[in-house]
């Protein structure tokens, strides 16, 4: 199977994974919460939860990955997701609600970005910077696809029936295309194979390491908070500022284009530069964006939808490609896996933490948000640069998926 085959694959079975479960709140939420007789804060803690159980089965799904290939975890990914969906389709009372978002976060902390880049990592080592670019440029395009699909299945079919057909897509169209991928010997056989062309030392090692690990683990869990909050709330908060709910939802979704607007940007023009720059410049965009909206209101709900979707399609980027370049490929699974821990628990109270934000300011709690972005900026000029960074980025920048 081709590089480009196996990115194709890999980015077309991420896009259904996050459009049927990270952006499926924000449009069903509410008729789930209307069906069952409960507040949408409900539903959302129930999201958390799902949050979470994928932050705690993370490290374990990437140690799986740096043994036995990303193949037979993702495969399985598939079946949980067509499980959880399922559960929550049929699901009743609120105790059912919660046990199928758990469901939906065994599936999560095995299917999503983190398992996808620690399989281009396995297959490719050092060069699968290329091959996380372009897994991030086809999954880009997962919440233009995910609320406007999910909206209609539910004003056609009902909430369940937009779950159950979710389910469906994962057997029908995840499970073949994660089915297609490489298969790759145990770790044993491979790390022998590999010993005649050892991989290149880490760059960061000791003190420096951890204390760079420690940062980055700030930096996601802030990435992750700021982008969660906005996949939850986005078309509410374009509303609070005055947009109406139908060009709201529009707005929204132009999340997707400017997040490969953005890789196609670091992709194309960024890699030339140290590989930190792009992840500052793109930390940058969401405090941008929420003074321009928090300045001139409804008018520049479009230019802060186009700035937040750019710099979290670049910091995607980052989060898999900072710790290859910093750390190596060898153990990358476990230790990204470890890495995005505080990222996913962050993540379980950003949608309840920031709906509360919204409920008592409005569009006033993008400065919560912001502020953020800002502290992750700093702790990015933090990271140390050791020497070599630079060219070793723009070595594997040459490839292509």
């Amino acid at each position: 199977m081709s590089r480009f085959a196996t990115v194709a694959a890999l980015g077309t079975a991420q896009t259904l994974a996050w459009a049927s479960s990270y952006y499926l709140p924000a449009m069903l939420a509410v008729p789930m919460a209307r069906d069952l007789g409960i507040a949408p804060s409900t539903v959302f803690a129930a999201f958390s939860v799902a949050l979470i159980v994928s932050a705690a089965l993370g490290p374990y799904a990437g140690r799986a990955i740096d043994r036995f290939g990303g193949r037979p975890v993702l495969i399985a990914s598939n079946l949980v997701f067509a499980a959880g969906l399922a559960a929550l389709g049929w699901a009743d009372s609120t105790p059912a609600l919660f046990l199928a978002w758990a469901l939906m976060g065994v599936a999560m902390g095995s299917g999503l970005y983190e398992a996808a880049f620690a399989t281009v990592v396995r297959l490719h080592g050092q060069q699968a910077r290329s091959a996380i670019t372009g897994i991030t440029l086809f999954a880009g395009f997962a919440s233009t696809v995910g609320w406007p699909v999910s909206a209609a299945l539910e004003s056609h079919f009902g909430w369940r029936g937009a779950c159950m057909a979710w389910a469906g897509l994962h057997l029908l169209i995840g499970l073949p295309l994660n089915a297609c991928l490489p298969r790759l010997p145990h770790a044993g056989a491979a790390d022998a194979a590999a010993s005649a062309k050892p991989e290149t030392a880490p760059l960061l090692a000791g003190a420096e390491a951890r204390r760079a690990a420690l940062l980055m683990a700030y930096v996601f869990a802030v990435t992750w908070f700021i982008s969660t909050a906005m996949a939850a709330h986005l078309p509410r908060v374009l509303q609070a500022t005055g947009v109406g709910f139908a060009l709201a939802v529009s707005f929204a979704a132009l999340v997707g284009p400017a997040q490969v607007a953005g890789r196609v940007l670091e992709f194309s023009v960024l890699q030339r530069f140290h590989p930190l720059l792009s992840a500052r410049l793109a930390a940058m965009a969401h405090p941008l964006g929420a003074m321009a909206i928090g300045l001139a209101g409804a008018p520049a709900a479009a230019v802060f939808t186009v700035l937040h979707g750019a710099g979290n399609g670049i910091l995607t980027i980052a989060i898999g490609t900072l710790p290859l370049l910093l750390f190596g490929s060898q153990g990358y699974g476990r230790r990204q896996g470890l890495l995005m821990v505080p990222a996913r628990l962050v993540q379980a109270g950003a949608p309840f933490l920031f709906g509360l934000g919204l409920d008592r300011w409005g569009a006033q709690s993008l400065w919560i948000s912001a502020l953020l972005g800002v502290t992750a900026l700093g702790a990015l000029m933090c990271i140390p640069v050791p020497n070599g960074l630079a060219k070793r980025a723009t070595a594997q920048s040459t490839g292509t998926p």
